[in-house]
């Protein structure tokens, strides 16, 4: 059984970041990070902001109401566009799953996320955390559960706010990273038109590296505080984190390395060659990373999709922020095969190659 991408969703924070907005509190200039990175601008969920949010109720109907703009929010818009998209009504979710690494609730948002859209009672909704890796991971994890038959139709939601966890005093991190959510409708329904019904996930292949952690990573940071118990009492912690740090050189060394390499393994699952390629769609880090990798495989930046000048690294959001915009503009059709990889903290790295459709 097949797990065929039929629909694609996107949202970003309303609150815009450029490079000159940057200029006036560090030592840095648009140029300098345009020609380094290749971001121009990021968006950023700020303390204050708000946007309509359409949910269910408990009475079946739906309400639209202004909520602060959080996390949850935007996977809620994204989960919707995406089921637009697919022609797939909430109640037909079988599972969801949130990729983040910066859920609003530690628990996980998938549930909330789910029962906001719609799903029914009992569909089977939790988070997965893979960092940058997330979305992609998240994907293949469902094209599992759909493989063995208990699933019919999945949602994949990749999210992420990590400028919650960025240094902003830190001109080298802070101009990297942005705030999104993306989310894909995956089925194994039978496709009338026999034509497509080889459309799905063709191959991939999944990798991870923990002794890299340490070049990527955000930190449990707890504050002790004491409690009143017999004796002295009992020194526990008030739970929090510090703030991500991240060692570029190794891993912009990492991703140059390793990505072309596992995308040259889902290639040879999926039995196809780079020629075989419509489109490379890579995590949306650095726009020099994706010009090695194109590179190194031989595939031309013509056939690159990338929105990293727009959104910044949107960590698990940015295959599907960026999948999205290549979809509705008509640059990806049905049938296109397009070669995914994620790479990112963990260290965690992978590539699957879809057919959409």
């Amino acid at each position: 059984m097949s797990a065929r991408p039929i629909g694609i969703g996107s949202a970003a924070p309303r609150t815009l970041i450029t490079n000159a907005d940057l200029e006036s509190v560090h030592d840095t200039s648009d140029e300098w990070i345009r020609t380094r990175t290749g971001i121009q601008e990021r968006r950023v969920l700020v303390h204050d902001g708000t946007r309509p949010v359409l949910e269910q109720t408990a009475e079946g109907g739906e309400v639209e109401t202004e909520q602060p703009e959080t996390l949850r929010t935007l996977g809620i818009e994204a989960a919707r566009n995406a089921l637009e998209m697919a022609d797939k009504s909430p109640e037909e979710i079988d599972l969801v799953i949130c990729a983040t690494s910066s859920p609003d609730d530690l628990f996980g948002d998938a549930p909330s996320i789910a029962a906001a859209i719609g799903c029914k009672k009992g569909t089977v909704a939790f988070d997965l955390t893979a960092a940058c890796s997330g979305f992609l991971f998240g994907t293949v994890t469902a094209s599992q559960f759909m493989a063995s038959g208990s699933v019919t139709n999945a949602l994949v939601i990749g999210a992420d706010a990590l400028t919650r966890w960025v240094d902003w005093d830190d001109r080298n991190s802070c101009i990297l990273f942005g705030d999104g959510a993306g989310a894909m409708v995956l089925t194994n329904e039978d496709n009338e038109e026999e034509s497509d019904s080889n459309c799905g996930i063709l191959g991939y292949s999944l990798h991870s590296n923990g002794a890299g952690y340490k070049d990527l990573k955000c930190i449990y940071q707890g504050e002790p505080k004491k409690i009143s118990t017999p004796g002295d009492g009992t020194v526990v912690h008030d739970g929090s984190y510090g703030l991500m740090s991240m060692n570029g050189r190794n891993v912009y060394a990492f991703a140059t390395r390793e990505v072309p390499t596992v995308l040259k393994e889902a290639m040879d699952e999926a039995g196809i060659t780079v020629d075989d390629v419509d489109h490379l769609l890579l995590h949306q880090a650095n726009i020099r990373i994706m010009e090695v990798v194109a590179d190194r495989l031989g595939i031309p930046m013509e056939k690159v999709i990338t929105n990293l000048y727009k959104y910044g690294n949107t960590s698990a959001a940015s295959i599907p922020l960026a999948l999205d915009e290549a979809v509705r503009s008509g640059k990806v059709k049905k049938g296109d095969i397009i070669a995914c990889a994620g790479f990112g903290a963990g260290l965690s790295w992978g590539a699957a190659i879809l057919k959409w459709g």
